[in-house]
């Protein structure tokens, strides 16, 4: 743990601000669904399918798996405050080659691009570990992560209605303007916090392989992966559910989709709150459990015929507040497992769970296509949660083991 002066806002020799790591790890899930509610007004821009624009969120995703591979090693060893700065000016213009991006293709490029937003929120869990004693981290985590959960909770809804009354353009020059905010915040308030720093990128990656042996670090991104695998298949799937099932318009689906942001808010809140009591893995045991009953019993209500937009997106409350416990300790015990390597650590572990979240997100929208019923998309996510629960039983009989 780097030894840093207490956080005085907008002073870069202290630690950053509470507010500052809310805002950095806010700026991906922002770009990550503002702009759904307008798949169908973007769809009749570019003469496609709302099923095909729906690869802008798995493009996004795979790219931030791919990203998060390497951008830890660059991290440990340029430093977290350069790759930060460095990845929001990339940000800031992909968002706007996304509003002037002339075919699907281009526009899919561009988020590929805009993906260098993902850097953010995993630098943002790295700043926190260097800064923060193990034992704490969970809290902090989750404290940051709830801050951070107001941006999905709102995004939709505010997405929805700029597409109703402006047009789709508008939802990515506001991601433009959040981009320069958030690059001018880091500017002033973020110092550098990996001082003890390697002195080669090839030391950094020969660093992987002690990760990648760990079966306590493929059990936690596992766990996280599957436990947000739930998740992204819900973004992949939730627009095409309210507006080809549900038949919501876009102002309406804005609102609608934020339901899990609600229920993550609430989760983050009491990770925070009873994570250093309580401890990591029983939080990650608790948050799984209610991920999986708010799925069984959306299952449940659709098979028996009362299946609705008011059913569906309620029940996704519970998932969000199952991944709010258990997202924030599951990162914090991978992070735990070699505190030298907590940047690695946090792009190889967010890679691996954001890879997962890709694959799913691209199925539900395989899955969906055609279909006129929600049930598709809520087995697959109750699957990803389902298997993410049986890793965490792993994680605590593997946890124990080491401990006699």
């Amino acid at each position: 743990m780097t030894k840093i002066e207490p956080a005085r806002f907008l002073d870069k020799k202290s630690q950053p601000h509470t507010f500052t790591l809310v805002v950095l790890a806010s700026i991906s899930a922002m770009a990550m669904n503002i702009f759904l509610p307008s798949l169908p007004s973007m769809a009749n821009h570019f003469n496609t399918s709302t099923a095909t624009l729906g690869l802008t969120v798995g493009i996004y995703l795979a790219a931030s798996a791919i990203i998060g591979i390497f951008v830890g090693p660059i991290s440990d060893l340029y430093g977290r405050r350069p790759v930060v700065l460095v990845s929001l000016a990339i940000f800031i213009v992909s968002s706007v080659w996304c509003i002037y991006a002339p075919t699907v293709f281009w526009l899919l490029t561009a988020r590929v691009f805009q993906a260098c937003g993902a850097v953010t929120i995993v630098l943002s869990r790295a700043v926190i570990r260097d800064t923060t004693e193990a034992n704490l981290a969970g809290s902090k985590i989750g404290y940051v992560t709830m801050g951070m959960a107001l941006v999905p909770m709102v995004a939709p809804g505010i997405g929805g209605f700029i597409d109703a009354y402006l047009s789709w353009e508008y939802n990515f020059w506001a991601l433009t303007l959040a981009g320069i905010i958030t690059f001018g915040l880091v500017y002033l308030d973020l110092g550098e916090t990996a001082l003890d720093r390697s002195s080669s990128i090839f030391e950094q990656f020969r660093d992987y392989p002690t990760l990648l042996k760990s079966r306590r670090f493929w059990a936690y991104s596992v766990t996280s992966g599957l436990g947000a695998g739930a998740f992204f298949a819900y973004l992949g799937g939730a627009p095409y559910v309210a507006s080809e099932v549900f038949y919501l318009p876009p102002e309406k689906l804005g609102v609608f989709f934020g339901a899990p942001a609600i229920g993550y808010f609430v989760g983050n809140f009491l990770a925070g709150r009873y994570s250093t009591q309580v401890g990591i893995d029983p939080m990650i045991s608790i948050g799984m459990l209610i991920n999986v009953s708010g799925l069984l019993l959306s299952i449940a209500l659709s098979m028996l015929g009362f299946g609705s937009e008011w059913t569906f997106f309620g029940t996704m409350t519970l998932v969000g507040l199952g991944n709010g416990i258990s997202l924030p300790n599951a990162n914090a015990g991978l992070l735990s497992i070699n505190p030298k390597l907590a940047g690695t650590a946090s792009g190889l572990g967010g890679s691996i769970m954001i890879g997962l979240g890709s694959i799913l997100s691209a199925m539900a929208g395989i899955l969906l296509d055609g279909s006129n019923t929600e049930i598709p998309l809520i087995s697959l996510m109750l699957i990803s949660a389902f298997l993410g629960l049986l890793c965490t039983f792993y994680v605590i009989k593997r946890n124990n083991d080491l401990r006699i």
